[in-house]
């Protein structure tokens, strides 16, 4: 089982001094691959980033004595920080070179990467940009089926596709700590299966005022602080 972090009070994603300020800081390195010729639909590359995050929260090398169980625990110990970073050609073909997981949906690839210190990303992947990841779907996407997670996002904020693959990554995050052993074995057993969708505005207001998991975000970039950025609803926790 994954380490769990300590609830609501000392919230990883809580804006201002907080008691995990203290830890040292990790981040969760995320690749999306976009190619100029055939860039990925904004919904996949969100659904597909948050399913990544999973992956990675399920995979036995992030457990126990597993290689990256303890990235994983100093990471979860402090802020739950998410880096979205874009490659294409001969840069996607090293970021696949390094150790980590790649998840592909209907059009995107995302490759997942163990935690790494904040200041410690390695040559390949800290040359990779985070602008850039602007993306849209073709068609508008199809009503989440109801029967599976949907991770909504919050109708009054604007973000950047990177920035909301990362809130999708935490939003995902927050439901896996939300679950039973049973509940998550069931989850990956499914393929992690998720949508990612904008709430309307009324639906909004319901889901932030019930007990779903809400990520807040802490406001290192592009909204600002506490801004409520996604609704974790999962069938489990209704």
């Amino acid at each position: 089982m994954s380490h769990v972090p300590a609830p609501s009070g000392d919230s990883p994603f809580q804006p201002g001094h907080a008691p995990r300020d203290e830890a040292p800081q990790f981040v969760l390195p995320l690749v999306v691959r976009i190619e100029r010729s055939a860039p990925p639909a904004r919904t996949d590359a969100l659904e597909t980033a948050a399913r990544a995050v999973l992956v990675l929260l399920g995979d036995e090398r992030a457990h126990g004595d597993g290689e990256w169980a303890e990235a994983v625990r100093n990471w979860e110990d402090a802020r739950i920080r998410k880096v979205v970073r874009r490659a294409r050609g001969a840069e996607w073909r090293r970021a696949e070179a390094l150790p980590g997981v790649t998840v592909t949906g209907k059009s995107a690839e995302v490759r997942v990467f163990p935690p790494i210190p904040l200041a410690g990303w390695s040559k390949d992947l800290a040359k990779l940009q985070v602008s850039g990841t602007e993306l849209d779907d073709p068609e508008p996407p199809v009503a989440a089926d109801p029967a599976h997670p949907v991770l909504w996002l919050n109708p009054d904020l604007e973000m950047s596709a990177g920035k909301a693959m990362a809130q999708a990554g935490h939003g995902a995050q927050l439901a896996w700590w939300a679950l039973s052993d049973a509940e998550r074995t069931a989850w990956r057993d499914s393929g992690y299966a998720l949508s990612v969708r904008t709430a309307g505005s009324a639906d909004w207001a319901r889901l932030t005022g019930g007990a779903l998991p809400l990520v807040r975000d802490a406001g290192f970039t592009e909204i600002a602080p506490g801004s409520c950025t996604v609704v974790a609803d999962h069938p489990a926790l209704r």
